[in-house]
């Protein structure tokens, strides 16, 4: 608003420069001034006179001198030309014209060419946005054109590759996939990956070379979520539920407490055989995740702490599971019992004594929960 302000005083005071000069009146030119001058001149030397203020030969000398320029004031507006008066019309409408002209000329220029919605910015902000306010397509463009450049930056494919998903983009997904998959190595994540991909370019069907990426992640990693998750779904596409579904329970069985995907599972388990799935793994099933948002937070932590204790108990009986031994030393960590965590990870090796690999396991988690001394 202030900036509008500015502008109209601006405007004002241009069309005041223009505009005053025609709306005065003409003015006399200064040799007509002079000859009033020295005729008023000589009337008071004649009146001086008369008065006996001076004496009759200097009267008589002033008269000659002043009648002497006055005589030359004559001849000199008599030499200058005098122009014909301007109609008064013609004034206005030049006035008018000025008024019009620069009022006018500058809003249809700004209009035209300026942007009066634009928020004020530095020349430079314009041309340079700063650091973090790149939109994803800019982004997403760099790494598109860094990998035109480079195509075989198994690194950048990697990167680019979950965008492409989040976006919707499942075809591009797929050949990033791909290509992270030969550039880097085969992996049994980078299979599943290369899996999921291949069923959202196919709107939800676990095509046979899906099935196969899966198949060798499991080769790789038979513990793999994802791929075991979405074997389950190839077996339920292809009208074999019971498959299904015992990959399903197989899963929650081992699943570790804290594991994220273990709703979704429970969820498939119960579209294939009609009722939640049984509580058999050590997290709750069904019914106990809906009775459990009626607990208070001190009945939830106990839910918790009674199927923790029977996996200790089941893992006391049978010892030989390290897989079970890591899901209790973590369930235990993130209780925040560090001396049970600890007790559980030294019986864990005493019943695996004769795996030394499957000690080691154990140590790598003490050592990243930091339970170590």
């Amino acid at each position: 608003m202030a900036l509008w302000i500015v502008f109209a005083l601006m405007t004002a005071a241009a069309i005041t420069a223009v505009v005053w000069p025609l709306a005065r009146k003409p003015r006399t030119g200064a040799a007509g001034s002079e000859l009033v001058v020295y005729k008023d001149q000589l009337e008071e030397i004649e009146r001086d006179r008369s008065a006996g203020l001076i004496g009759t030969a200097e009267a008589e000398a002033a008269r000659l001198e002043v009648s002497r320029r006055l005589l030359a004031a004559a001849d000199k507006e008599a030499s200058v030309p005098v122009a014909a008066p301007q109609p008064r019309w013609h004034r206005r409408a030049a006035a008018l014209g000025a008024l019009v002209v620069l009022s006018l000329l500058p809003v249809g220029l700004y209009v035209v060419l300026g942007s009066p919605n634009l928020p004020g910015q530095p020349a430079y902000a314009r041309g340079n946005p700063p650091p973090g306010h790149d939109s994803i397509g800019t982004l997403i463009g760099q790494v598109e054109e860094r990998l035109a450049r480079n195509p075989n930056d198994g690194a950048g494919w990697e990167v680019i590759a979950p965008v492409y998903m989040r976006l919707g983009r499942f075809d591009d997904a797929v050949l990033a996939r791909r290509k992270a998959l030969a550039l880097n190595g085969e992996t049994a994540e980078r299979d599943a990956d290369l899996g999921e991909a291949l069923i959202a370019a196919a709107n939800g069907v676990v095509t046979d070379e899906a099935k196969m990426s899966f198949e060798r992640a499991v080769a790789r990693e038979p513990q793999n979520p994802k791929a075991r998750y979405f074997l389950g779904i190839a077996d339920e596409q292809d009208g074999n539920r019971e498959a299904a579904a015992a990959k399903w329970r197989d899963m929650l069985k081992d699943a570790p407490i804290d594991a994220p995907w273990i709703g979704v599972v429970r969820d498939a388990l119960a579209r294939v055989t009609g009722a939640p799935a049984a509580g058999s793994g050590p997290g709750p099933n069904a019914e106990q995740m809906a009775a459990a948002q009626n607990m208070s937070e001190a009945q939830r932590t106990d839910m918790i702490r009674g199927m923790v204790q029977k996996l200790a108990d089941k893992l006391h009986s049978d010892g030989g599971d390290v897989e079970g031994w890591l899901r209790l030393v973590r369930a235990y960590a993130v209780l925040g019992d560090s001396d049970k965590a600890k007790a559980a990870a030294a019986d864990a090796k005493r019943a695996l004594a004769t795996h030394p690999d499957e000690i080691k396991r154990i140590d790598d988690l003490v050592k990243g929960l930091g339970l170590e001394g």
